[in-house]
């Protein structure tokens, strides 16, 4: 007669255990690999991640940051590995296609119908989209230009807001040399910070159709003849170069929209060169250029590896919604893309370049990334040698070329 409660006392032992097990079977990790960010922008993520936990039982988001360099020589040999992340960040172009056609990426198109897709300009869509397929998700868009630490050329006499014309910049780059100010900052031992002079000149010159390589080194050559840059500037990374552009060190600093709040965290006060004294003014135009009226920059944003969760593009469309777009755009993170969420910007800089990007002709994305890993390289190389006096420009245009054919 005591069989019943111990039948029934088995039963609800089994049950659990079985609700334990479809429990443990039920959880999913997603991992999120991005380019090493500001503390700023981490928080931001972080905040999301746990409101999409919350809300998805089960689901746990594991966010993994890399420095530039170290994410991009790694992301190829972890998308072949079992430790590969789920989604990942992407800059778009040759790059991204190299992937979806080693068969690395997920086909977000179908996913894209229920409205997605029409959060997004045209524009943001078809960075993303080979083939006729959409393989990932726009973030923000991004413009180069010259941050100028307007204390600094105040004191060479040098108006940031006369500077118009590359000439103009190279006879400020001479009055700030001849003041005794260091008058730009780079860092070059990553190369691609240097492919930013290259690339904003060979997109000036030609504009869409194409690119003018030889003239474009001719041009930066011009600015390395006048010694502009920090000692030991080969052997500075983009790291060490924000950082010592907020702290004060040079007058200049080519670089992206982005590094407003990465330069403050990284100079020794943690807070950069004061607003009051920041300027963020567009590249300079190229006289008889075809692309004075274009912008150059990025429009990253996200893809997802191709056996990841359904629940990974479930968080990437939340990730990517109006209102965390309008919070990235309200705390100046980065300028968004989704419609609408530009309106919600605070900062000057912020601002600028959403109007900017409105106004250009076209936007060109980063040449190491739009023409892929390999022609990528090659250009971010020949950027770093003009710089340094070991390649001609006639030289750099026939690398460049030559990496082309043979890509």
């Amino acid at each position: 007669m005591f069989s019943h409660p111990r039948k029934t006392l088995l039963i609800v032992s089994v049950a659990t255990l079985l609700g334990s097990a479809q429990s443990a079977m039920a959880d999913t990790t997603i991992r999120v690999m991005r380019v090493e960010i500001s503390q700023v922008e981490k928080d931001y993520y972080a905040e999301i991640a746990r409101e999409f936990e919350d809300s998805h039982p089960g689901v746990t988001i594991e966010l993994d940051y890399l420095s530039n360099e170290a994410y991009k020589s790694k992301l190829p040999t972890l998308l072949q590995s079992d430790q590969r992340p789920d989604i990942f960040y992407s800059w778009g172009g040759e790059a991204l296609k190299e992937k979806v056609e080693a068969g690395f990426v997920k086909d977000l198109t179908a996913a894209m119908q229920d409205g997605w897709q029409a959060r997004f300009p045209a524009s943001a869509i078809d960075a993303f989209t080979i083939g006729g397929k959409i393989y990932g998700a726009p973030l923000y868009v991004t413009e180069v230009g010259l941050w100028a630490n307007t204390a600094l050329t105040e004191k060479a006499g040098v108006d940031v807001d006369a500077i118009d014309t590359w000439q103009d910049f190279l006879d400020a780059v001479a009055t700030l040399k001849e003041a005794g100010v260091t008058p730009i900052v780079v860092g070059a031992k990553d190369g691609w910070p240097m492919h930013f002079y290259w690339g904003s000149l060979a997109t000036r010159l030609a504009g869409q159709p194409g690119f003018e390589a030889a003239k474009a080194g001719e041009k930066l050559e011009q600015l390395v003849e006048l010694e502009p840059f920090q000692p030991g500037f080969m052997t500075t990374t983009y790291e060490r170069a924000s950082g010592m552009f907020g702290d004060g060190e040079a007058a200049f600093h080519l670089m992206g929209d982005w590094d407003y709040l990465p330069s403050q965290q990284r100079s020794v006060s943690g807070e950069g060169v004061p607003d009051e004294d920041l300027r963020f003014i567009s590249f300079p135009s190229v006289e008889g250029g075809q692309g004075n009226e274009a912008t150059f920059g990025g429009l990253n944003g996200w893809a997802v590896t191709r056996d990841a969760p359904d629940e990974a593009v479930t968080f990437l469309k939340r990730l990517l919604s109006l209102d965390n777009q309008r919070e990235a755009a309200k705390r100046g993170i980065f300028v968004p893309v989704v419609k609408g969420a530009e309106k919600a910007l605070t900062t000057p800089y912020g601002r600028k370049v959403a109007r900017d990007i409105e106004q250009a002709s076209y936007h060109q994305i980063f040449l190491d990334h739009d023409l892929g890993v390999s022609v990528g390289a090659t250009v971010n190389d020949i950027s770093t040698d003009i710089a340094q006096g070991v390649t001609s420009p006639e030289e750099a245009a026939e690398r460049v070329e030559e990496a082309w054919q043979f890509r």
